[in-house]
């Protein structure tokens, strides 16, 4: 039991003063995710500010001081507070055995750099794609997630505004898929980490790009913003989960553009029954449900 506490302790303390190294930028700049965070969301709100897809949307769009909290909040205060539990979870499978490399299925730590991060990115996008499907599937889950689809207007903050529980479904999924290649993360990972983010604010932005014959490749604002939408096809429970890549839509069939004016009415039915507060979003989820939300 010391040593669950020791490691409970030490991992917390440890994301505590990495935040704040990075903070003071006393780490790698290409580590350093706290500003690399403000860096990407000031260059796509910019690019969001000259070239507008829906003009009539404010600079300072609904719930965008919401939507810039939850980007800290989930991307660093929930990740100090939750990594003592992942650490603990961590040194249980070792004690019973279950090693980083206890599920591998391919060694790819020979391959060219490269390769490495391809695969590594590939494996994670399809990982999360495959989360966000059961997020939308599944009542309970879909309690939670519905706070991220509580945006009325898009905007690149939207990207990091969800429901804490989603973390601790993402978070185990993501180290799985690592898990499967080897239980390895490649040494220049932060090239793939960056570059989700970036995407993914991207696809949330008020920016009109498809990406010409890669749309069928990668993640667009345009197919993304029909993800949100309040309408769906009928016989569906959503549609365009890709996170970075939309292939996976388009491979199983769960892609949908019908047009690309971006007059789409965002939310789901009995959205102004959730809390428009920060406290009354996060607890979501674990009350009693009424039957219109």
């Amino acid at each position: 039991m010391e040593a669950y506490l020791d490691a409970f302790l030490n991992a917390i303390t440890g994301t505590l003063s990495w935040t704040w190294k990075s903070i003071i930028f006393n780490v790698p700049w290409y580590l350093n995710y706290f500003w690399g965070l403000i860096l990407i969301s000031l260059l796509v709100w910019v690019l969001e500010i000259i070239f507008p897809w829906r003009k009539e949307q404010g600079v300072f769009r609904k719930d965008f001081w919401l939507d810039a909290f939850y980007m800290f909040f989930n991307f660093f205060l929930f990740a100090i507070a939750i990594s003592g539990i992942y650490k603990i979870l961590q040194v249980f499978f070792e004690d019973i055995g279950i090693s980083s490399n206890s599920l591998a299925l391919i060694d790819i730590s020979t391959w060219p750099m490269w390769g490495q991060l391809l695969v590594f990115f590939i494996v994670l996008d399809f990982v999360q794609w495959f989360t966000h499907i059961m997020l939308h599937k599944y009542a309970f889950l879909w309690n939670f997630h519905k706070v991220h689809h509580s945006v009325k207007e898009m905007g690149f903050a939207a990207h990091l505004r969800y429901h804490w529980m989603e973390n601790i479904l993402y978070k185990p999924l993501k180290t799985f898929g690592v898990m499967v290649l080897g239980g390895f993360e490649p040494e220049q990972a932060y090239i793939v980490h960056f570059a989700a983010i970036a995407i993914g604010h991207i696809n949330h932005s008020n920016i009109k790009i498809t990406w010409g014959p890669l749309k069928y490749v990668f993640n667009n604002p345009v197919m993304h913003l029909y993800h949100h939408a309040y309408d769906l096809p009928p016989g569906t429970y959503g549609v365009n989960f890709g996170i970075s890549l939309s292939l996976w839509d388009y491979l199983f069939k769960t892609n949908y553009i019908p047009e690309d004016s971006g007059k789409v009415k965002l939310g789901y039915p009995g959205d102004e029954n959730l809390p428009k507060d920060f406290l009354g979003q996060v607890t979501h989820g674990f009350k009693k449900r009424r039957s219109n939300i």
